[in-house]
């Protein structure tokens, strides 16, 4: 099926391309390794060599056969090789940084043309000028799919991407959607391109304040005596039930596999959680929407980041004085 969708440098081959292994990538990459036929080559760049030596290392560890797996020092080296190259990277500047390396001097074409995926969380205008530069000099097509579902979905093969893809003739979100389907559950074509960055960041602007609130509602509830277990599992079966009550509890013990129970470690980090939602709260106002909590939410992000930005953006709960 994936052979007859995909184009391959042989005739039982294909070449896939996956570039940053962060907290995100990491995971991802890996469901992509395991879901592509074996005999599929998966070439790696991410500048943190720990992280490229560890992802062979346990891909090679978990495989009952062997995995051709090429980890390359640039970018430009990735997208030379790919027919599909995923990019999941933490700022615009990544971004452009990126596509500037692969798009200069211009690819030789490919037929099917080389497909670019962008699944970092940026906002749209900084990715209609990255999709503007692939289209213009005609060296691929490109797509923005951020998802949601944090670490434990890109972990458990769950996610939900959210794509921005021209719908005009079809065959591109028809192209896309198998490739997102080895590393999530599902896949909303929001429309033209920038359109699932539009709404990933919609979606993380609640995210970050229903975040703040399942923290202050938990914390309140303990205080006034009530087992945290059992306040989850009702908020949870009631109307204030949320992705961040019932997956992400940020209090220990209530949620299983939740980054609380690891001290707050491996999860979607508060530094990120702020730049989503300083990017939420821009592309508010470019367009005159109000974001009445969101300055407020963030105020709160700044002060937990001082403190601890790299853990997860549930550790709000502790700096609110929550009982961990």
């Amino acid at each position: 099926m994936l052979r007859r969708t995909f184009a391959s440098t042989s005739k039982n081959r294909a070449t896939w391309g996956f570039i940053g292994l962060g907290r995100m990538g990491f995971p991802m990459a890996k469901n992509l390794r395991a879901k592509i036929p074996a005999t599929d080559k998966l070439v790696l760049c991410d500048r943190n060599q720990e992280a490229t030596s560890s992802f062979v290392q346990e891909a090679q560890a978990s495989s009952s056969g062997a995995q051709e797996i090429e980890v390359v020092s640039t970018p430009r080296k990735v997208a030379e090789q790919a027919e599909i190259t995923i990019t999941v990277l933490p700022q615009p500047s990544h971004v452009k940084n990126v596509f500037h390396n692969i798009l200069e001097p211009a690819l030789t074409p490919t037929d099917p043309e080389r497909l670019f995926i962008d699944c970092s969380t940026i906002d749209p205008t900084s990715s209609r000028e990255v999709a503007n530069a692939v289209h213009c000099t005609a060296q691929g097509r490109f797509v923005d799919a951020p998802m949601s579902g944090g670490v434990i979905g890109a972990q458990n093969g769950t996610l939900t991407f959210m794509l921005g893809a021209s719908s005009r003739s079809g065959q591109l979100v028809q192209r896309v959607r198998p490739v997102l389907d080895l590393m999530g559950k599902k896949t909303v074509h929001l429309g033209e391109q920038g359109a699932g960055l539009s709404a990933k960041l919609a979606n993380n602007y609640l995210l970050a304040i229903s975040n703040i609130a399942t923290a202050e509602a938990m914390n309140l509830g303990i205080k006034w005596g009530i087992d945290p277990k059992s306040l989850a599992e009702l908020i949870n079966t009631s109307s204030g039930r949320c992705w961040s009550s019932e997956v992400n509890n940020p209090v220990p013990g209530v949620s299983p596999g939740a980054p609380a129970e690891r001290d707050y470690e491996g999860g979607f980090s508060v530094q990120l959680m702020k730049k989503d939602l300083s990017l939420a709260m821009e592309a508010a106002a470019k367009v005159g929407a109000l974001s009445e909590l969101g300055q407020k939410s963030m105020e709160v992000y700044e002060h937990a980041e001082a403190q601890e930005a790299e853990k997860d953006f549930s550790v709000v709960y502790r700096w609110l004085g929550g009982k961990v």
